[in-house]
């Protein structure tokens, strides 16, 4: 729906030129949480501190914007960083996950790293993790999320940067990004996930949460004080002396609503503690216009696509909702918009955190149908389980494991009801099937 960013060629000195395929070969020799259960999950910041500090401790180099939450993280972030360049600050952003390319992680002024940087940063951070190693140094036990996180940094720190807005990546006191101090700690929301690791009320999951928040920065949520996790929120910035600053939202705001007001809040309040662009132009809410708003938008959130079939193209939201609340927002906001014809079916895969029953429930109001598949190389609900719970939810469902092939089945399904498709559930399922979708015809040749 957008342009791709172009590539940004910043220069990143150092280290052995070796081409990106081959030094994410090294990096998949590491523990990576994201495609295994989370169960045995190793937390903690000490092997990340160890390869900042043999890194030359870049990220003592950026202002940072720290941005954690439950749902709406990574497009909050990408707002905020659009506000900052509108205002001709030099910016990186770092987020997770990546729906079609690892460098959609790392961002310098708007634009996806370039291979060959990312290459680099990553070699340097795989060598400190071998150092480590050798040296039987904390640094030795880094995962896949620390070390590229490292790089990140690294990338970071050695470019020039006015701000780095980071997301974090799960949870938020323990996660591999707080080692950064964030001037601003956004918390979007709080909802039931990873609940293994981080607790099983939204009051633990909040305490987790907030633990971004540092000594003289600022607290930016939507999370009221009267709620448990607001209340939890509330306690730490209170205790840290922070204060807590809240957007204004109407009772039915919709996602991008809520989203740009949160931006909006962060830039104000660094507007109001003397953050300028070049010639003096004042950082603040004003920056997120229309042009930029749109210019933020990333893909696999609510992201108006098309699907091929026999019949003809059938219209495809893509969007990685993967709690209840969050998918309940998505159906409302669609069916605002009122331009998707006929009924929803749905293609569905989750990963085996999530509350898949919940989820599941919440979609069967809106969906006729529903397609459950699964993802190889991924910890997920296998796809025959989904279907239980989407038949036990009260809608006609349907497992087939190939997320490829569930594609085609559910398009033919939607198709033939006249209807259009919602593929949800996860970030990483869209990120798969998205390259068998098209552009809308209206946004062609503008598509990442």
């Amino acid at each position: 729906m957008h342009a791709a960013p172009a590539p940004s060629d910043a220069p990143l000195p150092s280290a052995k030129a070796q081409p990106l395929p081959e030094v994410l070969a090294r990096l998949d020799r590491l523990t990576d949480w994201e495609k295994r259960p989370r169960g045995g999950m190793r937390v903690g910041l000490a092997p990340m501190r160890d390869l900042l500090v043999r890194l030359g401790a870049p990220q003592s180099r950026l202002r940072v914007v720290h941005v954690g939450g439950t749902k709406g993280k990574g497009s909050v972030g990408a707002l905020i960083e659009a506000g900052l360049r509108r205002a001709g600050l030099r910016t990186g952003r770092y987020a997770s996950p990546h729906v079609e390319s690892i460098t959609e992680r790392v961002c310098l002024d708007g634009r996806l790293v370039a291979e060959a940087v990312l290459a680099r940063a990553l070699s340097r951070a795989l060598d400190a993790h071998e150092a480590a190693r050798r040296d039987d140094g904390p640094g030795g036990d880094a995962t896949w999320f620390d070390v590229l996180t490292a790089a990140a940094l690294l990338v970071f720190g050695e470019a020039g940067l006015d701000w780095a807005v980071i997301e974090v990546g799960l949870g938020g006191r323990l996660d591999s990004t707080n080692a950064v101090d964030g001037e601003v700690a956004v918390i979007t929301n709080i909802g039931l996930e990873h609940t293994e690791i981080l607790g099983h009320t939204r009051a633990a999951i909040a305490a987790e949460k907030a633990g971004i928040l540092k000594a003289g920065a600022a607290l930016v949520t939507t999370l009221a004080p009267g709620d448990e996790a607001g209340a939890v929120a509330a306690a730490r910035a209170a205790a840290l002396g922070c204060p807590v600053l809240r957007p204004v939202l109407a009772p039915d705001a919709s996602i991008a609503e809520e989203n740009a007001a949160l931006a909006g809040l962060v830039l104000d309040r660094l507007g109001a503690r003397g953050v300028r662009g070049p010639g003096g132009i004042p950082v603040g809410a004003a920056l997120l216009d229309g042009a930029t708003r749109a210019a933020a938008r990333l893909s696999g959130r609510l992201e108006r696509r098309t699907v091929s079939t026999a019949a003809g193209p059938v219209p495809v939201v893509l969007d990685g909702a993967h709690v209840p609340f969050n998918l309940a927002a998505v159906l409302r906001d669609l069916a605002r918009a009122g331009d998707l014809p006929g009924p929803c079916c749905a293609l569905v895969a989750m990963a085996g955190d999530k509350d898949a029953a919940g989820f599941l429930a919440v979609l069967a109001g809106s969906a006729g149908a529903i397609v459950c598949t699964e993802m190889p190389e991924r910890r997920g609900h296998a796809a025959e389980a989904l279907r239980r719970l989407a038949t036990d939810a009260g809608t006609a469902a349907a497992a087939v494991a190939s997320p490829e092939a569930a594609l085609a089945r559910a398009a033919d399904l939607a198709a033939a009801r006249g209807g259009w498709l919602l593929v949800t559930g996860s970030l990483h399922l869209v990120g798969a099937l998205r390259g068998a979708t098209q552009a809308e015809a209206h946004d062609r040749g503008r598509s990442p």
